[in-house]
């Protein structure tokens, strides 16, 4: 990753994952000190804790993954639409979001 470029997978993260992240950072790790941010608890954090990880994971793997990087260069290389190649890559990832737990 170069300065000032983000990852992919953290363009994928809403603002209250976003949130949870920078409070999970400035609480040090501790699940124990969220529970008193968020006013709920641990087993409640643990569980949200482990779906962002997932989450994460998955833009991880969707950033590597060989067919997205098909799909990207045939479109650079004018073979394939735009559009269509933001649709096929957004459908794509929508498939592998599916092995995030709920």
């Amino acid at each position: 990753m170069k300065i000032g470029e983000e990852p992919s997978w953290i363009l994928d993260l809403n603002d209250e994952e976003l949130e949870f992240i920078k409070y999970f950072v400035l609480s040090s790790g501790s699940i124990k000190k969220l529970t008193a941010i968020y006013s709920t608890s641990y087993p409640t954090l643990r569980k949200q804790l482990d779906k962002l990880i997932q989450k994460i994971r998955v833009g991880e793997r969707k950033e590597n993954d060989k067919v997205i990087r098909l799909i990207q260069q045939l479109e650079r290389e004018g073979k394939i639409d735009q559009d269509i190649a933001d649709t096929v890559v957004s459908e794509y990832g929508k498939s592998l979001n599916c092995l995030l737990t709920e």
